[in-house]
């Protein structure tokens, strides 16, 4: 447990320091060998199940043999707490997001609207060029609310439950759910594997990243907004993490948007008024509380052991 408490500890201060690496990020390399594979397996002409067996086989193909290898290095006295530490680190994107969020507040502030929007579409796959304040406060909060589960508190989990390869199996996962996981034409089928995949792998973190929401901001109507209106997202990660989230913070999330081309009527989410650019703030605090939480229940459980 020392050795697992000193790696999460001392990656969560390097990203905190360091921030993502801003060249030759690992995951771009990655997503570089997922377009290779992808124009190799993917058919246009193929039937459902076939293109779903096609995309499942990449799936496997993508992550067995980086996982294998990483359980085998890792398994190495020497380097083990350097491997553990490199990939929690690498996994990890906290100040990268906030970061994020943050530049598109300012460009909120300073009543930028080209850059904002730019800025906005750094951090969601939807369509920005018509976004006013509002809309562009809104999708920075619920990325922010979003992301705190995907790039922070489920690879601290899966790093908890599985060490160094279950992060780097999570990560990789999430990776190809964001190259593939849209129901498009192109990968409705083909990208069908890795979106089941990375519901099933974000189940409990999701659920345990809304109830971090919940305990540090306005509890009872986070736990509210979760149980009403989280079953109407389609996924069934997202919804309870942004409604929770929505609800922490007392503002109106969800609602139309555009994502390539064409308008989705999401579901509303939360309650009270409809978020401004100094409420990005709110959801960044929101995050950093949550993390303080489960530092300070890990930093609990440590000490018990200590003197158990």
């Amino acid at each position: 447990m020392t050795t697992l408490f000193i790696t999460l500890v001392t990656a969560l201060l390097f990203d905190r320091l360091l921030g993502e690496p801003r060249r030759a990020h690992p995951l771009i390399a990655f997503g570089r060998l997922v377009q290779w594979l992808e124009a190799r397996l993917y058919a246009g002409n193929a039937f459902v199940w076939g293109q779903r067996l096609r995309g499942g086989l990449a799936v496997v193909l993508l992550l067995a043999p980086l996982t294998i290898l990483v359980w085998f290095i890792s398994q190495g006295h020497e380097i083990a707490l350097l491997v553990n530490v490199l990939i929690l680190y690498l996994a990890i994107g906290a100040r990268s997001l906030v970061e994020h969020a943050c530049q598109v507040r300012d460009a909120l502030l300073e009543k930028n609207m080209p850059l904002a929007r730019t800025r906005t579409g750094y951090l969601v796959s939807r369509d920005t060029a018509k976004m006013n304040t509002q809309d562009m406060a809104r999708a920075t909060i619920e990325s922010t609310l979003e992301n705190g589960c995907d790039a922070l508190f489920a690879p601290l989990f899966w790093f908890l439950i599985a060490g160094a390869p279950g992060v780097l199996f999570y990560r990789l996962a999430n990776t190809l759910d964001a190259m593939w996981g849209y129901k498009t034409s192109r990968y409705r089928d083909f990208g069908w594997a890795a979106a089941r995949l990375d519901d099933v792998l974000n189940f409990i973190p999701a659920r345990l990243t809304a109830f971090s929401y919940a305990c540090t901001g306005k509890f009872v109507s986070a736990i509210h907004c979760w149980s009403t209106q989280a079953g109407e997202c389609a996924s069934p990660n997202a919804g309870p993490v942004m409604a929770a989230g929505a609800g922490a913070l007392s503002l109106q999330l969800g609602g139309p948007a555009v994502y390539h081309g064409q308008a989705q009527d999401r579901p509303q989410l939360g309650t009270g008024s409809l978020p401004e650019a100094d409420d990005i703030d709110q959801a960044v605090n929101l995050l950093r509380r949550s993390l303080g939480l489960w530092l300070a229940l890990l930093t609990l459980v440590w000490g018990g052991l200590q003197f158990a």
